[in-house]
């Protein structure tokens, strides 16, 4: 793990957590769901409908965002936004496998999704319980370990095929950036934006930055981060240093990450 300062960081500490603080408020407010994949699950009530709508549209979190936003709303609809009890159903088993969804993912990752996940249901009623039942919450990285875990269910689903449209398969390298978003969404609480619907199965200390190319370059434009690739080194790396900054919520500062990597601003 990488979760320190590098020595050739250079910037005062309390000088960039106050700017981060600052530009992190101005994202976290209810007025940005309307146009984030967090408004999807924040449409449903009951915990299995919320953690399949974050799985699924976490899932197709790249591009625009007002493509992801129109395609994940177009993926309810197939699933007649009853998420839980369209799996259960197997609804998926009707679908056109070419049917396109978002980008390359079809209705056949769609059906590979809801049918390994449909077994982790059967057998303990939300994601939730299964990360509790293997201890999840106590690995190091808990996204990585609950990826490995699902991944593994997927497969057996698809007779042992990966579907990496589902979920990534090289997990030493992935930054796993749209699970860490979804965990994100499930664990953290302060009931701004985040749903904190994960009592007790992850603590929000232990989450990682969803890093993408544009979290990336703005981090590096920061000073916070040395790495040039966006793997799960780098994920590393950068949630090391937020955590100096704000060791019981690190990912808090994803907000401040998006906000500056539009708005273009530098710490003075």
């Amino acid at each position: 793990m990488h979760n320190s300062i590098d020595r050739n960081m250079e910037f005062d500490i309390d000088d960039m957590r106050e700017f981060l603080e600052r530009e992190a408020a101005l994202i976290n407010r209810p007025e940005f769901i309307s146009d984030d994949p967090v408004q999807f699950p924040r449409r449903f009530e009951s915990l299995a409908d919320i953690e399949i709508v974050a799985l699924l549209s976490s899932a197709i979190a790249w591009g625009n965002r007002k493509m992801i936003c129109r395609d994940a709303d177009r993926m309810l609809a197939l699933m007649e936004h009853q998420p839980y009890k369209y799996m259960m159903e197997r609804g998926y088993e009707e679908l056109d496998p070419d049917m396109n969804i978002h980008r390359t993912f079809f209705a056949r990752n769609l059906s590979n999704f809801l049918s390994g996940m449909r077994g982790i249901y059967e057998r303990h009623g939300s994601l939730a319980d299964f990360a509790r039942a293997n201890r999840v919450g106590e690995d190091e990285a808990p996204a990585w370990r609950l990826v490995e875990l699902v991944n593994a269910e997927l497969d057996k689903a698809t007779d042992g095929i990966h579907d990496s449209r589902c979920l990534p398969g090289n997990l030493v390298v992935t930054a796993l950036k749209r699970v860490n978003m979804a965990l994100r969404w499930l664990v953290r609480d302060d009931g701004i934006v985040d749903m904190g619907v994960w009592k007790g199965v992850i603590d929000k200390s232990r989450l990682y930055i969803p890093l993408d190319v544009h979290v990336g370059n703005t981090a590096r434009s920061l000073g916070l981060l040395e790495r040039r690739g966006n793997d799960r080194r780098a994920v590393e790396q950068l949630t090391g240093v937020l955590r100096t900054m704000r060791p019981a919520d690190p990912v808090y500062y994803d907000y401040a990450l998006f906000g500056i990597g539009v708005t273009g601003k530098q710490l003075d």
